[in-house]
């Protein structure tokens, strides 16, 4: 099992951050405090899929901040990247780390209790529990999980939990207080003037709920 720091955790979206190059936007957020980095780029060629995930490895790179490929194994393994994260209808978990190996990131994700408590016989690193609320990031989701939802899995799962969908500055200290491991955004910093003031404001939220949390 790999030890991640899932506390924030960025989703990119290029038609969703005001015109601005993905390289510059992840930079900004990192800098703010991201410790995570998924490319998600659906509507892209897999040459081009292919060069951009190698930008922002090299981006990422003097920050030492993972970076993990949505759904795309064969871009995974093409740039050597620390990860893959998955969905229900993706490559199964068990050839996707058969093929990764045991020491990159295998993230899937999960939109029902059921399912994260079939996750729990799984071999993977982390499990993104979606869509805790309404978004418009995604609309192929299930029901909204709400707080209750997190709350319920957070009490049983062996894995970290990464929540998702509709997460914002308002909602992430309730969100953390419910027993995330830590949220996934992508237009609560990538479409934000300042991404990188986006970026720490959350942060800043984030280590102030876990530490209600320890003192629980």
């Amino acid at each position: 099992m790999n030890n991640i720091d899932l506390s924030l955790y960025l989703v990119t979206d290029r038609g969703l951050s005001l015109d601005r190059p993905i390289e510059y936007v992840v930079e900004e957020a990192v800098k703010g405090g991201v410790t995570v980095v998924q490319l998600r780029e659906k509507n892209i060629t897999s040459k081009e899929f292919y060069n951009l995930a190698l930008s922002i490895k090299e981006t990422l790179k003097p920050y030492k901040v993972p970076l993990i490929i949505n759904d795309r194994l064969d871009i995974a393994l093409a740039v050597n990247a620390d990860g893959l994260h998955i969905g229900q209808s993706d490559i199964h978990y068990d050839v996707a780390r058969r093929i990764l190996g045991e020491d990159k990131i295998i993230g899937l994700s999960v939109e029902t209790v059921e399912q994260a408590r079939e996750a729990q016989y799984m071999d993977v690193d982390y499990i993104g529990i979606s869509p805790v609320f309404s978004t418009d990031t995604k609309n192929d989701i299930s029901t909204p999980l709400g707080l209750e939802g997190i709350k319920e899995i957070a009490s049983f799962s062996r894995h970290k939990i990464v929540a998702i969908g509709g997460i914002n500055i308002d909602n992430t200290a309730d969100v953390m207080i419910s027993g995330s491991d830590g949220i996934a955004v992508v237009t609560a910093i990538v479409s934000q003037e300042d991404v990188k003031a986006s970026a720490k404001k959350m942060k800043e939220i984030i280590n102030q709920s876990l530490s209600i949390v320890a003192k629980k």
